[in-house]
């Protein structure tokens, strides 16, 4: 806010935005679920499109927030398999190749980025602060079902607000093995397996195929591998590496960071 006073641009309403947080917009405070409004006050500029406008008068402007991505994750009888490619895009400009999507919000949980990598990071790495909290006052980890439930809370708090996220939260509590998927509607949902972002239709087709709950460890490596890599061979906006991980009782470990290039090779000439 001060830089806009010094730079000279008018004062931007709540009226601009839909809502009514009148008594946040002119402090600072920090999203906290131990208050009775968790919330925090949004900035000007919730929809950068918008607000570049009314800064320069142009009705031609507009963004292109870094998107593109796939990302895998499913269950089996030794825990949860998360492989992401590495790929980010803004528009049709390729604005990185070595994008970490996957969050470690702690030892036992994971979370996926696909959407918006701004928002995803933010909110993901929210929601760590969040478990560690729980931690410390409930002396004991978050399972991976109220893990999932603090995300969607904050969802939907903000949805319609221009959010875009779809995230896949992966755990180990009490309950065992846990996969859930977040999206910025607020949508939460619980199931054996799910693939996120443009590349998500060809890595479906490819574990849809070879999936099986008693498969052996070494097998659903392969099989997270090959859903992300063919991915990334039919969608333009995926690519870079395969980053695999392997979330199992005592914890998720890094099983592997294999360039797609390299693993499509080897498929088309037969070696597995």
């Amino acid at each position: 806010m001060a830089l806009l006073d010094v730079s000279g641009y008018k004062h931007h309403s709540s009226s601009q935005f839909g809502f009514k947080q009148t008594h946040l917009l002119d402090r600072l405070n920090h999203y906290s679920f131990g208050t009775k409004s968790p919330e925090f006050a949004v900035p000007v500029g919730v929809d950068p499109s918008k607000f570049l406008k009314s800064c320069s008068g142009e009705d031609g402007v507009c963004i292109d927030l870094n998107h593109g991505t796939t990302t895998l994750a499913f269950k089996f009888r030794h825990g949860v398999i998360v492989a992401v490619d590495s790929r980010a895009s803004a528009g049709k400009y390729i604005a990185s190749q070595d994008v970490d999507k996957v969050i470690e919000i702690n030892p036992y949980l994971l979370g996926t980025m696909s959407g918006s990598a701004a928002d995803c990071q933010y909110w993901e790495r929210l929601l760590a602060k969040e478990c560690r909290l729980y931690k410390l006052r409930n002396k004991e980890r978050i399972s991976v079902s109220a893990a999932s439930k603090l995300l969607c809370n904050m969802m939907l708090g903000y949805r319609g607000m221009g959010l875009s996220i779809g995230s896949m939260i992966c755990g180990w509590d009490k309950q065992g093995p846990g996969l859930y998927y977040v999206d910025d509607n607020g949508t939460r949902l619980s199931g054996r397996m799910f693939s996120t972002g443009c590349g998500n239709s060809y890595a479906y087709g490819v574990v849809d195929s070879g999936y099986r709950e008693d498969m052996t460890v070494e097998e659903a490596y392969e099989l997270g591998r090959r859903g992300i890599a063919h991915a990334t061979h039919r969608d333009a906006y995926s690519g870079g590496v395969v980053n695999l991980y392997h979330m199992q009782e005592d914890g998720w470990i890094k099983v592997c960071k294999e360039d797609v290039s390299e693993l499509i090779h080897r498929y088309k000439k037969g070696m597995f």
